[in-house]
């Protein structure tokens, strides 16, 4: 009985270790790739141009005429954040602001057609950051929305006095559109009146779970708990707080979801858990026929701008109708 006992505790110290190491390993590969940041900048500006074509020369030539500028800030937690900002193609007659927020692994260059959409065709200002650990912003992690929204947080006042006007929209595609939604459900200033997510993931649980099946299926899903322990040691959060479906619970302002419905990255069934989560408020979803992830505008950029458009104007007639919310 004692050595079934001991070759019990021998197994059980095997796997405690093992999934230890697995923790380890899963937190660090998901959470600290090792080419990003500033190494990684060439390879965003080509996905930016395979997105839309001409994306990188229209920044550049906005650049050269210092229409295009970079400002910086200090993140909640003492790191230096970059983001770029422009004004409204017509800055006399801006239609509001817009803060337009990146995916895992990119940067503010690669969702420049929403920065077009927003500047050309909207005539809104835009500011576009780079998250933590990407771009040219510093931080040790990438904190998946969840701490990003804090970050988004310092963004928002700092966009506001730039531009000095009463209307913002907050637009997230991928891990960018989770950070929307993350942060939809804190305490915001007034002028904050609407969101906008693409493809965002209901939690970082269950995005990591789907990560995990797919490229890891033989780690079983224990591993998460181990990987979760970890990156709160190491980073101060876990991956069970980072919910999407939380932070929209507590949403009170407009918000339009968007999603391919070939996306099985961030799979299409988030788009509906998110969308039942929003509880309080208006709401509007668009499902983009046959686009994989992030895809939604390059498979269908006319449709994709009709909708963000008309969403707007929504919002906004609610305003002038005084059925708008009152805040959050």
């Amino acid at each position: 009985m004692k050595k079934l006992i001991n070759i019990a505790l021998i197994c059980l110290s095997a796997f405690a270790l093992n999934s230890c190491m697995a923790g380890k390993f899963m937190s660090k590969f998901a959470l600290q790739p090792e080419v990003h940041g500033v190494a990684d900048i060439e390879r965003t500006r080509h996905k930016a141009d395979s997105l839309m074509p001409g994306s990188t020369a229209w920044y550049d030539s906005l650049k050269a005429k210092d229409i295009l500028r970079d400002t910086w800030t200090t993140s909640h937690d003492g790191k230096k954040l970059h983001a770029c900002y422009v004004s409204a193609a017509r800055p006399e007659e801006a239609a509001g602001t817009a803060i337009v927020i990146h995916g895992y692994g990119d940067n503010h260059f690669v969702f420049l057609y929403l920065v077009r959409m927003y500047r050309d065709q909207f005539n809104y200002n835009v500011l576009f950051p780079d998250l933590q650990y990407h771009g040219y912003s510093e931080g040790d992690e990438i904190q998946m929305g969840w701490l990003d929204r804090l970050d988004i947080e310092k963004w928002i006042p700092i966009a506001h006095e730039i531009f000095k006007d009463d209307f913002m929209v907050l637009h997230g595609v991928s891990m960018g559109g989770a950070t929307v939604m993350m942060t939809s459900g804190d305490r915001l200033p007034g002028y904050v009146k609407c969101f906008i997510e693409d493809c965002g993931y209901a939690s970082v649980v269950k995005q990591f779970n789907n990560n995990r099946k797919q490229s890891f299926a033989f780690i079983p899903p224990d591993v998460l708990q181990s990987a979760s322990l970890v990156t709160r040691k190491n980073f101060g959060w876990g991956f069970w707080e980072a919910s999407s479906m939380n932070q929209l619970a507590k949403c009170v302002l407009p918000m339009l979801f968007i999603h391919g419905d070939a996306d099985d990255f961030v799979p299409f069934d988030h788009l509906q858990l998110n969308y039942d989560a929003k509880i309080y408020g208006y709401k509007e979803k668009w499902v983009a026929p046959g686009a994989v992830h992030a895809n939604s505008y390059a498979k269908y950029p006319e449709e994709y701008t009709k909708t963000c458009a008309n969403f707007l104007a929504t919002v906004k007639k609610m305003i002038s109708d005084g059925t708008y919310p009152l805040g959050n």
